[in-house]
C-alpha cells in the first residue's frame, strides 16, 4: 500500500488533497502546526483511524520538527511514495522588501525554501531505494518566469527559488524513477479551499475565463494525476491550475 505525506493536511487545500489520497487507497500522513481540532474533524469526517492516516505536529520553519515529521511518518508506514508539501507561510502585510525584518526574510525563505530542500533529503534516500518516488511542491501564478512581486518580495523569492530547485530536482532524480512538479493553484480563497467543483459551477466569477473560480478539489485532482504511475513522464514542470487566467494577458468582455 502506497505512503503519501502531506504538510498542512488537515484543512483547506491541503484537506482536499489527503481526501483525495485516502479515496484512492493510500495510507497519509499529515503534518499540522497547531489546530488539532482540524485533525480530528478530518479523521472523523473520513472515517479512519491511525492505520491509514497518522497526524503529526510539525512547524515546517523548524528543522527539527521536520526530521521528527518525516522519521515518524517512514517509521510509522515503513515507505514513502510520495510527498505533497502543502505547507509554507505567507505574511498578509503589505511590505517594501526594505521594511521586512531578518526574522521575516528568514522565515519565507525557511518555510517556503529551505524546508523543501530538508524534506527532500529524507524522502529520497527512501524513494531511491524503491526506484519510485512523486514530489510535488506549490507556486504561485507566472512562478516559472521569476516575475516581481510588489509587496511580497521574500515569498516570491522563495518560490522563484523553488521552482528551479523542482526542476532540477526532476532531472537528477529520473534515473531512480521519481518525478518532481509543482502546481500552481489560481485564486482559490475562502470556503472555496475546500468546495467541490460542483459546488464552484453555481457560483459564476467573470474573472476566470472557465466562468468559475477553482477550488481545492482541482488542485487534488491534478495532483492525484501527477502521482499516479503512469504520469512519469510528466517531471519537472510547473502545472497552473487557474481556469485560464494565467495564459491571458487582459481578459477582454465582448
Amino acid at each position: 500500500m502506497k505512503h503519501a505525506l502531506v504538510t498542512a493536511g488537515s484543512k483547506g487545500l491541503g484537506r482536499k488533497v489527503t481526501e483525495m489520497l485516502i479515496k484512492e487507497g493510500y495510507v497519509v500522513t499529515i503534518s499540522y502546526r497547531s489546530d488539532r481540532a482540524s485533525v480530528d474533524a478530518l479523521k472523523t469526517d473520513l472515517d479512519v483511524d491511525r492505520d491509514k492516516l497518522l497526524a503529526v505536529q510539525a512547524d515546517v520553519t523548524k528543522s527539527d520538527d521536520i526530521e521528527r515529521l518525516f522519521r515518524t511518518a517512514i517509521d510509522h508506514f515503513g515507505r514513502l511514495d510520495v510527498l505533497v508539501n502543502n505547507a509554507g507561510p505567507y505574511i498578509f502585510e503589505r511590505k517594501k522588501i526594505y521594511d521586512y525584518t531578518n526574522a521575516e526574510w528568514d522565515e519565507m525563505i525557511m518555510g517556503n525554501l529551505t524546508s523543501m530542500f530538508q524534506m527532500v533529503k529524507y524522502a529520497l534516500p527512501v524513494m531511491r531505494k524503491q526506484q519510485y518516488g512523486r514530489i510535488i511542491a506549490y507556486g504561485f501564478q507566472d512562478v516559472g518566469h521569476a516575475p516581481g512581486w510588489l509587496y511580497r518580495g521574500p515569498y516570491g523569492a522563495a518560490k522563484a527559488g523553488l521552482a528551479s530547485f523542482i526542476k532540477t530536482l526532476a532531472l537528477e532524480e529520473a534515473p531512480y524513477g521519481i518525478t518532481a512538479n509543482m502546481v500552481v493553484p489560481g485564486k482559490i480563497v475562502g470556503e472555496m479551499k475546500e468546495a467541490s467543483i460542483e459546488a464552484s459551477r453555481q457560483i459564476p466569477d467573470e474573472q476566470t475565463p472557465v466562468g468559475r473560480s477553482g477550488t481545492g478539489e482541482d488542485i487534488a485532482r491534478t495532483i492525484a494525476f501527477l502521482i499516479h504511475e503512469d504520469a512519469d513522464m510528466v517531471t519537472g514542470s510547473i502545472v497552473e491550475v487557474t481556469g485560464g487566467v494565467d495564459v491571458l494577458h487582459q481578459r477582454r468582455h465582448e
